[in-house]
């Protein structure tokens, strides 16, 4: 148990996102089979909070790396509740009044509150006047919130206070704008469980369209590859075993031309006294979620998908999970329990 302690103590302040980064470093640049024309070119930042890296292997023009993270600043300065200016700043801080946003932030909302509603709740992307409290991968001293401050949070947390005017409806086609609002003005929203997905998705677009046909996108962890290794070999992708020591693979999956999105208990994370708590927080409770479930897998061409997904099942716990991922054909998973019990589908090989 002490030593147990002393790791998750120091991995607190370490998010998934950098742990994926170097699984990834022998996964993502390096291979062997038959030679290639081209080097692969890789480049690597810090946004949303994390290390994201990109690496091409089809192309040598860096300036394709310069749009990528352009695009990772253009999304920053929409979806980040933290970066004032941005479309979610400026509505968490309206005090309830409409804001016009990009017709992207209008998306990502959909998606959200539609996630919101197939889970009853349990992932809801209002959550944040209760993750606000929660010191997970600051620089402060961990500590548990005072129960009332999360009562008093978690009575400003439901998606059905976010109020959407699309740009094509009647009431305000003369403006032009879509607008977004919160009925409820202590209200907040957080699209961390969606974002990375939504920004792969357009990365792989953007590529695409720069004919870039084999790459590797890592946002935090949450991993896209276009294609496949230039000797026609698949991509193959570490899964941190939860609560090993940093780097400690579970094993591998070899993919081509998906995502790869793991969510756990296992990432942000610290004891108070002999009482373990992580940041998938549970929104009827306002603590972290107790339930089965250490970690998830999420197999998926869309990375949008397989972010959201991941975390709403670790929101549900495994039978719940299991249950939304019959709903969906194009998702293979793996849910590995507390225990180390792996529940696989059947398209997900485990190397």
């Amino acid at each position: 148990m002490k030593s147990q302690k002393k790791f998750i103590a120091k991995l607190h302040r370490i998010s998934q996102p950098f742990l994926c980064l170097i699984l990834l470093s022998t996964a993502c640049l390096f291979f062997t089979g038959c030679k290639r024309n081209t080097e692969p070119i890789s480049r690597t930042g810090f946004y949303f909070d994390t290390v994201i890296q990109i690496t091409l292997y089809d192309t040598e023009d860096t300036s394709i790396l310069d749009g990528c993270f352009e695009l990772a600043e253009t999304y920053e300065q929409l979806f980040s509740a933290t970066v004032e200016g941005s479309d979610v700043w400026n509505i968490n801080h309206s005090g309830g009044k409409d804001v016009i946003v990009s017709e992207e932030t209008i998306s990502i909302l959909e998606t959200s509150i539609n996630y919101a509603v197939m889970t009853n709740g349990a992932l809801d992307p209002t959550i944040r006047p209760v993750s606000e409290l929660w010191p997970f991968g600051s620089e402060d001293e961990p500590h548990v919130p005072a129960e009332a401050d999360i009562k008093e949070a978690l009575s400003h947390v439901s998606y059905q206070n976010i109020q959407m005017r699309c740009a094509d409806t009647p009431e305000i086609t003369q403006s032009g704008h879509s607008t977004v609002s919160l009925g409820d003005a202590d209200a907040s929203i957080d699209l961390g469980a969606v974002a990375k997905g939504y920004i792969a998705d357009q990365m792989k677009a953007y590529l695409l369209s720069q004919n870039v046909h084999s790459a590797c996108i890592s946002l935090g962890g949450n991993v896209l590859v276009i294609g496949e290794k230039p000797d026609h070999s698949p991509f193959r992708i570490g899964i941190q075993e939860p609560f090993a020591p940093e780097g400690t693979s579970l094993g591998t999956v070899e993919i081509r031309d998906t995502s790869m999105v793991t969510s756990g208990i296992y990432e942000r994370c610290f004891y108070e006294g002999d009482v373990f708590y992580h940041h998938i927080l549970d929104t009827a409770t306002g603590y972290p979620v107790d339930n089965e479930l250490a970690a998830v897998t999420i197999l998926c061409p869309s990375s949008t998908k397989a972010d959201i997904v991941s975390t709403a099942c670790m929101c549900l716990g495994l039978e719940k999970g299991r249950l939304l991922l019959e709903d969906f054909p194009d998702v293979e998973y793996m849910l590995i329990t507390k225990d180390g019990t792996q529940y696989c589908s059947d398209g997900f090989f485990l190397n």
